[in-house]
């Protein structure tokens, strides 16, 4: 009886470190290459911080943030621009919604 444990000990130990190591090749990342079909490809949160530059500017602001959302089921970017007070007040804060298209 004790030859059985004997044998069984190192196998068990080699299958148990096999599936260690299995695991570790399974979770490693996958890259998959962009698709090549001829036409631009542009991130949208950079969409969105370059339309909150533009909006910032029409209201003689800066920027304070520009965030990708979904409202009413239609992509849009919310756009926060920081406004300055009059008179050496605190700058007011302006959140604004743009369709993005």
């Amino acid at each position: 009886m004790n030859r059985v444990f004997s044998f069984l000990r190192p196998g068990l130990a080699v299958l148990c470190a096999s599936a260690i190591f299995a695991g570790q090749a399974s979770a490693a990342p996958v890259f998959v290459p962009a698709p090549d079909h001829g036409l631009p490809t542009a991130l949208v949160q950079s969409d969105c911080y370059a339309i909150g530059q533009q909006v910032a500017a029409q209201n003689g602001g800066t920027l304070a943030r520009a965030s990708q959302s979904t409202k009413g089921g239609q992509p849009v970017c919310v756009i926060v621009v920081l406004v300055p007070g009059k008179d050496g007040q605190r700058p007011r804060r302006t959140e604004i919604v743009v369709p993005l298209n």
